[in-house]
């Protein structure tokens, strides 16, 4: 099958965090027999083959100088929750550019599936080639766009006209399904919500009883300044609005990060009795103003700001924690991150929030805990009872693995999207018939 990915985001180098989801799934296409192309806006930091791991690779330019394209690449959004000013400028330039590259491109290559990542700009660009050339239309929706779209009235009109052409919309969280029936008018007849996944192979436990490469978690935890005894609370993502980290940052407060215990319903045994760190990795716009949240709330030298660490590296950071949290909001909406099904992968529980699509990758009391929304207490006494408890996480590490072997990982997630594009293919050669 000849597959067109369009995307906005996409590693620019080894190591790039921007839109790894959009690469690891087009890889494991490639891996089971499809032909990707990815059509992406360039950027100056790009520095890969046009022809990467069996993914061809086409780039289009938007703007006469390098220097002006600062689109994509997790930067036209402020926060998350608006674009920045320097979007409205340039967008004119990107949908121009982008709808010329994809409907050459389409019209040259004919291929059987569009899949386009985000309904703006990507979903729109694919819309207008695949209602001209009759290919079948899949669009995804990872984060915030829907969001954006709902709020201005132009690109409210361009997100409904790509929703009308899809075949398919996925989406990683029931909220940005909602927001997408209810505000941009998506018929909810056409939604499966597919999470985006992970390679059980590329992230996997250092220790007994999957074999492998040992990374150096107890090096790790010297360089940090964690004490090798310390139970290691992990967070992954950008800093912002949507990933809550304020609240697991309150929650640690409450639990006066080393005076746990009956105060929080949890009486743990003396020997568990160790001390509680959180990691931080990721940046954003966020990241100065949490920093100074946890030094108001007196966590000190408990709480480590990593920032932005390359994707190669990350394995080390999901090992040496002991466990994963995401206490994701749902304002403004967005999906499942990715960060929790890396750390899954890694045989890791996962204390999430009831939000944000952690329930299809959570199962409460099975692979970690789901927790109300914003209710600080109730994430405190997730992170104490898992504190005080190395077997407990151990059993939901496993079960955590098991399905990511087993559901999450991109080989299953892969043939789900392959199983709709044949349907849809299936589909149009009916009408053509």
């Amino acid at each position: 099958m000849k597959i067109g990915v369009l995307t906005h985001n996409y590693p620019r180098f080894r190591g790039d965090f921007s839109g790894r989801f959009v690469e690891a799934l087009s890889e494991e296409l490639v891996n089971q027999g499809h032909h990707v192309t990815v059509l992406a806006p360039w950027d100056p930091a790009y520095a890969r083959a046009p022809a990467d791991r069996g993914v061809e690779l086409k780039l289009y330019r938007y703007a006469p100088r390098a220097a002006w394209h600062r689109l994509g690449y997790m930067r036209t959004m402020r926060a998350d929750v608006a674009l920045r000013g320097i979007t409205y400028l340039l967008a004119p330039g990107l949908f121009i550019a982008g709808a010329r590259a994809v409907l050459g491109w389409a019209g040259r290559a004919r291929p059987d599936v569009l899949h386009a990542h985000w309904v703006l700009p990507n979903g729109f660009l694919a819309a207008l080639a695949a209602r001209r050339y009759g290919i079948p239309l899949v669009v995804s929706i990872p984060g915030s766009d829907a969001t954006v779209a709902a709020g201005n009235p132009l690109f409210h009109r361009m997100a409904r006209y790509a929703f009308t052409v899809a075949g398919l919309i996925t989406a990683n969280s029931a909220e940005l399904r909602d927001v997408a029936v209810g505000e941009l008018g998506a018929d909810p007849a056409k939604f499966d919500l597919i999470p985006y996944g992970v390679d059980p192979d590329a992230l996997r436990p250092d220790s007994p009883p999957w074999p492998g490469r040992a990374t150096d978690t107890a090096g790790l935890r010297d360089r940090l300044g964690i004490p090798q005894d310390a139970v290691v609370f992990l967070a992954v993502g950008r800093m912002v609005y949507k990933k809550g980290f304020d609240r697991l940052l309150r929650a640690a407060a409450l639990l006066g990060i080393r005076d746990w215990g009956l105060e929080m319903g949890v009486q743990p045994a003396p020997c568990a009795l160790r001390p509680i760190h959180l990691v931080f990795v990721g940046e954003g716009d966020l990241w100065a103003e949490w920093q100074a949240l946890g030094r108001e709330l007196g966590l000190g030298e408990r709480v480590h700001w990593v920032g932005n660490v390359p994707t190669d590296q990350m394995s080390a950071y999901y090992n040496m924690a002991d466990v994963a949290v995401m206490p994701a909001v749902s304002n403004p909406p967005t999906g499942l991150a990715v960060t929790v099904l890396d750390a899954m992968s890694c045989g890791k529980p996962v204390i999430g929030s009831d939000a944000a699509g952690n329930r299809l990758a959570v199962h409460d009391g099975v692979n970690g805990y789901l927790v109300p929304e914003g209710d600080d207490a109730a994430l405190a006494r997730a992170i104490a009872a898992l504190a005080a408890d190395p077997d407990l996480r151990s059993r939901m590490g496993a079960a955590s693995r098991r399905l990511i072997e087993t559901e999450l990982g991109w080989p299953q997630l892969a043939r789900r999207y392959v199983a709709h594009f044949e349907r849809l293919c299936q589909g149009r050669a009916s009408e053509v018939r």
